[in-house]
């Protein structure tokens, strides 16, 4: 398998150390509803996951949950709700909507509430090797004292004071040494959840919370990391500045990031509110569709959310459909020869909509009539729709 790694800028083999692979995937901030963006990027991962287990490779798969954070709070104080009992909820709704399109369960989905004193140690270790420091109860990482600040997005100091500002950091911080140093740990409002520190009664900041859990989960190195590209700088970045700082290297083997998908001329968020919902898909269409609208584009490609889009996957989803019940058998070495070519699409980055041009080629084979062989439809469409998550979750991954 050869995949994109954003470190390198290159597409490069991935190769397992040994018969298993970790994967970790920043997960939701739960106070809305999962999105097509969401959706998207967990789409990857998962036909990541179906891939390397269909080539015998044992896989264990994190997703966080960051169930603490600025916009967490903020939703729940505009609420005037708790905000665990709104997590609580979310998650609920958010496991139930990826379960319908078809995503395998997750190894672990480690909430960032539940491992609190877990981070305020990582905080200290970085604070006692001279990474970072406490003013007036806030910690920040001093960026300075980690010379490969930068090595993941490659973006001048500039632009990261810029994608700072705009992603939720405070680079006019007066508590600061350096406008690029980041938030370890603050102190609590009052209306917020607090825990004890040496520097004050606060909570972790964002980025501390994803270098804790993936460790906790995986060890070192984590062999694939991931996320939506949105979150290469700051978040993936300071990641690896924080982990590596209190810990061996290399924090991750492979960085693997999805493009965003827009809609309305936007990035698709719950800040700009052009959000197209799962749930309000999946009361239009199946599962099934949705996996097929998102295997349709590469995962390192932008791209526009389009109704028609939908309808076209639709109509894609029948005739697949169509030809599992087909009666025509195939001919092994034609039905091994397009079996091998999806593989060799999914294992050169991903290639989803080059597969599915190959299981159009299938599909078109099957329905084909006084077509002879010994191979039923099924056995050739069901492990390459099952490799795309496009067939119900109790459906077996192809051997």
């Amino acid at each position: 398998m050869r995949l994109h790694d954003t470190a390198r800028g290159a597409v490069l083999p991935f190769v397992p150390r040994g018969e298993s692979a970790s994967i970790y995937v920043c997960g939701i901030t739960p106070y809305d509803a999962a999105h097509l963006g969401h959706a998207f990027t967990y789409h990857v991962f998962d036909v990541l996951t179906r891939r390397l287990i269909d080539s015998g490779v044992r896989v264990r798969s994190v997703r966080n949950v960051t169930d603490v954070d600025d916009d967490m709070l903020r939703v729940a104080r505009e609420r005037g709700a708790d905000y665990r009992a709104i997590g609580d909820d979310q998650v609920q709704r958010f496991d139930r909507d990826m379960a319908e399109i078809g995503l395998l369960p997750v190894s672990a989905a480690p909430r960032a509430g539940a491992h609190v004193p877990e981070m305020v140690q990582w905080i200290e270790r970085l604070v006692e090797g001279g990474f970072a420091y406490d003013v007036d109860g806030w910690v920040y990482f001093e960026v300075q004292r980690f010379p490969a600040y930068g090595g993941l997005s490659h973006l001048d100091r500039d632009t990261m004071i810029r994608l700072s500002r705009e992603r939720g950091a405070d680079p006019g911080d007066v508590r600061k040494r350096d406008a690029l140093d980041f938030v370890l740990w603050q102190p609590s409002l009052p209306d917020e959840p607090r825990w004890q520190s040496p520097w004050s009664d606060g909570r972790p900041g964002w980025h501390i919370e994803c270098s804790v859990l993936a460790t906790r989960e995986l060890g070192t190195p984590v062999d694939i990391h991931g996320g939506g590209d949105d979150l290469i700088y700051p978040h993936h970045e300071s990641e690896i500045a924080q982990a590596e700082a209190a810990g061996p290297t290399p924090y991750v083997r492979h960085w693997t990031h999805v493009a965003m998908v827009r809609h309305q001329g936007e990035k698709m968020s719950k800040s700009l509110g052009n959000l197209v919902f799962v749930r309000e898909l999946l009361e239009h269409v199946p599962g099934t569709t949705i996996r097929l609208l998102l295997a349709a584009h590469h995962y390192r490609e932008s791209w526009t959310y389009d109704a028609e889009e939908v309808s076209a996957a639709d109509d894609r989803r029948r005739r697949y459909e169509e030809a599992l019940r087909a009666p025509a058998a195939l001919d092994a070495g034609e039905a091994g020869d397009l079996l091998r070519q999806f593989r060799e699409r999914l294992d050169d980055d991903l290639d989803t909509p080059g597969a599915l041009r190959v299981l159009d080629l299938a599909a078109a084979a099957a329905l084909r009539s006084g077509h002879g062989g010994g191979v039923e439809p099924a056995e050739m469409l069901g492990p390459m729709l099952g490799l795309l998550g496009a067939r119900p979750a109790a459906a077996p991954v192809a051997s």
